[in-house]
């Protein structure tokens, strides 16, 4: 205890080392380690260790800039276990960014050791834009087709590790991408909106995309979409990958700004929505892009929030005899705060019966390529988000993002439910449909 007492009483060393990517070091210091984070922190309620935790990681990034630890692979791979879900931005009391402090810790990270050359050829070749996951994503589609893929489940389902990696393998729809740039706009629209396209909705949920668009000209949008977008940055400012990040935010800034005046930018990912939204913050010290990053960032919506906005009172989707629970996506709810909208949306579902999920908010353990880094953590935290969802007695869980959708999917076919995982376009889109409604998928 006299230890203890002593060190209470050491002067603070101030910032020694100046990380470039590194986290503002006076965020760092408004940490007074008051335990808020612990109980949101899916990391640290499945390990109960304090490096785990988010005033853990803060703790460590502190240390670094302080000279009391070296930024080495240790430090770097505990930044890592983050699953950058921001729960912890949620509740903490002072507002302190913790998830972007620890992703800034990442990214000084990677300027001292690169990122691995495999990792960054996925992550700025086949995830670089919704054109190149379409192809990256080309063989799986014929690896399907051909049967390759229930085969090979079969095969080596006694192999744990390959076998996962099969199991989590999705059936792509067809892309939608070249679609998107030769559509009509409907006659008098009422808004103009940019329809920003995310890599893997165009690569594995084409038909989401689509039940999304619909939905917006059905509502009155001219949906106009650049001719060739790039990536939104979010994969590769995870990892570390700054710059990238930067470079694909600008192209994307500047083939928006090539569409004219919008009432909106829409995402149906909220990944992308959420990163889009940060580019204010990623290009704020670049002379040339700040302002023009704030404008665009300013416009950008999740397509759940614009969705509520534009709804008309006496547009009634129908359902009937559908079971639904809702999982919110961390780039919706954490990261853009957006909460109430998706609710409000699935209640307008006449004949549905809507039933709330237990810790809606926990991460399912998708967190971008963590089910792929961390498999055993993401399955632990897969495991219990599946069974909240059978608790609810539910036959749709809806969610509102592509990593979600691709981890839980992967749970119903692990657990052997028959949950279907649905994006919230998908169905309000079909419960706008007679035909649709009369087919009556998940309303057993």
């Amino acid at each position: 205890m006299e230890g203890f007492a002593s060190r209470l009483f050491e002067p603070i060393p101030g910032r020694q080392v100046a990380l470039a990517e590194g986290p503002d070091y006076e965020a760092l210091l408004s940490c007074v380690r008051c335990a808020r984070c612990l109980p949101v922190c899916p990391t640290y309620q499945e390990t109960l260790h304090e490096v785990q935790s988010p005033r853990g990681r803060l703790a460590l990034l502190r240390a670094v800039e302080e000279g009391r630890l070296s930024l080495d692979e240790t430090v770097e791979a505990h930044l890592y276990h983050c699953l950058d879900c921001r729960a912890c931005n949620t509740v903490c009391p002072a507002g302190i960014p913790i998830g972007e402090l620890i992703v800034a810790g990442r990214a000084a990270a990677a300027v001292q050791r690169p990122r691995p050359w495999w990792l960054r050829l996925l992550l700025e070749r086949a995830l670089g834009s919704p054109r190149a996951a379409e192809w990256a994503a080309a063989p799986l589609r014929w690896a399907w087709r051909l049967g390759l893929i229930p085969l090979a489940r079969r095969l080596f389902r006694f192999l744990p590790s390959l076998g996962e990696l099969l199991d989590l393998a999705p059936r792509p729809a067809r892309p939608v991408r070249k679609e998107l740039t030769r559509r009509a706009s409907p006659p008098a629209p009422r808004y103009r909106v940019g329809f920003f396209l995310g890599c893997v909705m165009n690569a594995v949920y084409g038909d989401v995309v689509r039940a999304s668009v619909r939905l917006l000209e059905r509502l009155g949008c001219a949906v106009i979409v650049p001719p060739d977008p790039v990536c939104c940055g979010a994969p590769q400012d995870d990892q570390g990958l700054r710059e990238t990040a930067r470079r694909f935010a600008r192209r994307n800034i500047a083939a928006f700004e090539a569409l004219g005046p919008l009432d909106a930018i829409v995402a149906d990912c909220a990944a992308c929505s959420g990163f889009l939204k940060e580019y204010a913050h990623l290009l704020a010290d670049d002379p040339d892009w700040a302002d023009r990053a704030r404008a665009f960032a300013s416009r950008v919506r999740d397509l759940t929030e614009w969705l509520e906005v534009i709804w008309p009172e006496d547009l009634q989707p129908v359902a009937p005899g559908l079971r639904l629970t809702y999982h919110e996506p961390c780039h919706l709810s954490h990261g853009q705060g957006v909460r109430r909208p998706p609710r409000a949306l699935l209640r307008r579902l006449q004949g549905a019966t809507f039933r709330e999920l237990p810790d809606a908010t926990r991460c399912c353990g998708s967190a971008g390529i963590y089910n792929l880094t961390h498999p055993a953590m993401s399955r632990r935290l897969l495991e219990r988000k599946m069974a909240d969802i059978a608790a609810t007695g539910a036959s749709v869980v809806v969610t509102a993002n592509p990593g979600c959708m691709l981890q839980l999917e992967w749970g119903a076919r692990r657990s052997g439910s028959a949950i279907q995982v649905r994006h919230l376009s998908e169905v309000l889109d079909a419960g706008l449909s007679v035909q649709e409604r009369r087919e009556g998928w998940g309303a057993g």
